[in-house]
């Protein structure tokens, strides 16, 4: 059986929530694969929590947290993740020299690197983002430029990824990084499980987050990136592709071939998605009844919002709404 190896690097003053939240939404990608698909191509997760020394570390809540120590972590990770670290991130790098060298042996070796805010000092220490896009903590951005001047930092983006390193500005970024890289893994099915099941964490659609670098989801094409604005800005009244393009000085078969070139979809997938991602926010933070969620982004009908709710999400909006709320509004 072949096993899909991840490490999460652990350290005093660590977010303890960007350890334990993506373990939870790891095991459960797997958990779903695992009753979902064929027993011999399933692939087990082993999940180890790696530290210096290999004590017991002691977290910020009071809880410790055992670990293994770097020299007995000797075969190949296939990811590995650098948590956040509270405050000020220097007097961790500075008990971190084995870490930071074992990173760059691993990532050598053919690992993915996940850094998480502050974390992303660990990565950025290894000199493998120099002359590479990253991001951090907003309240650290400044810092993290002066520290690591040949690193491109861009602090505008939630979520950048150059290579075999992704780097997250937030804890909502790294959920939806874990849901990509769960699609990665285990595919769609459990990818879309895992995000329902924790819709509150995910914030935002990984391709609208990221920085990809070589193809940033900001494309070249201006005329793409006006006619996409126009589309949000009007989604909710009946659209006709063929007076859109002719509005915007372009024959309809032009639009369609540059809207694929620039974003990979259709100018109707393209409204079709931002209409489904208007209707989520709607479902959980409004009391509106589905038939008026539907007419409000756009869409004809309760039946066409659920009939395309559930081949983007994988449920109804009912079923979307009733999870949403529990985790929102129960106790």
């Amino acid at each position: 059986m072949t096993v899909i190896n991840v490490a999460f690097v652990v350290y005093e003053q660590m977010l303890v929530t960007s350890l334990t939240l993506p373990i939870e939404m790891l095991k459960a990608g797997e958990a779903f694969a695992k009753r979902h698909s064929d027993r011999k191509t399933f692939r087990t997760m082993d999940i180890q929590l790696i530290s210096e020394n290999g004590r017991a570390i002691q977290s910020i809540i009071g809880i410790p947290i055992p670990t293994t120590p770097i020299s007995d972590a000797k075969q190949q990770q296939d990811f590995i993740i650098t948590p956040s670290i509270w405050r000020n991130p220097r007097p961790v790098l500075r008990n971190s020299t084995l870490s930071i060298d074992w990173l760059n042996k691993q990532w050598g070796g053919g690992a993915t690197l996940i850094g998480v805010g502050t974390g992303v000092c660990l990565i950025a220490e290894t000199t493998l983002l120099n002359s590479h896009p990253a991001t951090t903590h907003w309240h650290y951005a400044s810092q993290f430029k002066r520290d690591y001047p040949n690193v491109d930092l861009k602090p505008d983006y939630f979520i950048t990824q150059s290579e075999r390193m992704y780097t997250v500005a937030s804890l909502n970024a790294l959920a939806d990084v874990i849901v990509h890289l769960i699609s990665q893994i285990y595919g769609t099915s459990a990818a879309q499980h895992v995000q329902r099941n924790f819709s509150h964490e995910v914030r935002k659609p990984y391709e609208e987050q990221r920085f990809l670098e070589g193809g940033s989801d900001r494309h070249p094409d201006e005329l793409i990136a006006d006619i996409q604005f126009w589309l949000k800005s009007n989604m909710h009244e009946e659209i006709s592709f063929h007076e859109v393009a002719t509005q915007f000085g372009i024959s309809y078969r032009t639009m369609t071939r540059r809207f694929n070139q620039a974003i990979a979809l259709s100018p109707l997938e393209y409204l079709q998605k931002i209409r489904i991602e208007a209707a989520t926010d709607l479902l959980a933070g409004s009391n509106l009844e589905i038939q008026e969620v539907a007419i409000a982004v756009g869409f004809s009908s309760q039946g066409q919002l659920t009939r395309l709710f559930k081949a983007y999400l994988g449920q109804t909006p009912s079923e979307y709404r009733k999870i949403v709320r529990k985790k929102l509004f129960s106790q």
